[in-house]
């Protein structure tokens, strides 16, 4: 069934299907696209459906910006497919760039879907990807990939925590011997803290702003402990009021207030993984430590915070955006010995 996976007959690509950005790996080039998971739809005339105008960086700056008729979609929400047909473009998209020459070609990919979708939802992803042009889809489970991408020793009997927040999902897994031994995960991350954002402006200064803006305001002052000193930015918008362009200053401080209850429950999620490991294995993990990747790892203070909530160290991987497609990558170099990582596999009839 592996025989010639090697790349003879087309690409080897790897696939980190987010739901705030798509990262994608071919073998022997390593990371070669990231864009965020956006497409942007212009309505046909006569009810004749939609035509995709732009995928990417160019459909998410369209995002908030768009006439009547155009729509800015992102495909997926909370780590799994909403709109399937609008997924299939965004992969075909990839795809594509990926070929090089123009010449499109039908590729062998493995893609990463969270540890506890359903099989209804692993199933949307394989289909997806299939119709993107793909000549087989092999899923992977996101825990085992981002695990191999920071480079944790996966097929030891010793147990490796590490927990992954991206822009729709929050997951902690326990891994040994190959496999996930304890998992949990929350459909809250990234995107929620925009939200988060979003909710707080509005209802403080009468300001209504977009996602865009709320997460700049979450990269640019956002954090997860107290700053010293704090930080200001001045946040534009519109005035709910009198519906006119707005400008107020908005901290640091009001914006950990606003994200605190998706910190409490990140915390609380580790908790209860913790709580159900083997405490051979918990003493494993405290002896090595618990490793954080995904974009949320970037948020000033949260390693820190969370490893006093869990009294256990907590080290922020060196590319904490890129580790599950990086593990995906070792998985394509390696097939021959990484079997076991493979959840399912699903051939098309090209």
């Amino acid at each position: 069934m592996f025989k010639h996976f090697s790349g003879i007959l087309g690409l080897d690509v790897g696939i980190d299907l987010g739901s705030a950005n798509i990262v994608v790996y071919v073998k022997d080039k390593g990371i070669v696209l990231s864009e965020p998971s956006a497409v942007a739809v212009r309505k046909l005339p006569r009810s004749k459906g939609l035509e995709v105008i732009a995928v990417g960086h160019d459909a998410k700056a369209m995002s908030g910006k768009v006439p009547d008729g155009v729509e800015a979609i992102w495909p997926l929400r909370d780590g799994v497919i909403a709109n399937f047909d609008m997924t299939e473009e965004l992969i075909k998209y990839c795809l594509k760039r990926v070929s090089g020459n123009g010449n499109f070609v039908h590729p062998r990919v493995v893609i990463s879907v969270p540890a506890e979708v359903t099989e209804v939802e692993r199933k949307a992803v394989v289909d997806a990807t299939l119709g993107a042009g793909a000549s087989e889809a092999y899923v992977v489970e996101e825990p085992i990939s981002a695990a191999l991408g920071v480079g944790l020793p996966i097929d030891k009997p010793n147990g490796c925590m590490i927990i992954d927040i991206g822009g729709g999902t929050s997951e902690v897994s326990v891994i040994s011997l190959g496999g996930i031994v304890v998992t949990s995960s929350l459909r809250t991350a990234g995107k929620m803290m925009d939200n988060a954002i979003i909710a707080m402006i509005r209802q403080r200064y009468a300001l209504l702003i977009g996602e865009t803006t709320a997460e700049e305001v979450k990269n640019t002052i956002g954090s997860a402990l107290p700053l010293n000193p704090e930080l200001e930015m001045n946040v534009k918008g519109r005035d709910l009021s009198a519906g006119l362009p707005k400008s107020d200053k908005v901290s640091s401080v009001e914006v950990r207030e606003a994200m605190e209850p998706i910190f409490t429950g990140i915390e609380d999620m580790v908790k209860v993984a913790l709580e159900k490991m083997p405490p051979e294995l918990a003493k494993d993990v405290v002896d090595r430590g618990v490793i954080l990747t995904g974009g949320v790892a970037l948020m000033r203070g949260f390693d820190e915070r969370l490893s006093r909530a869990i009294n256990t160290p907590v080290i922020v991987s060196e590319q904490p955006l890129y580790s599950v497609a990086l593990g995906v990558g070792k998985i394509l170099d390696n097939l021959g010995t990484m079997r076991r990582a493979i959840f399912s596999v699903e051939r098309g009839s090209r």
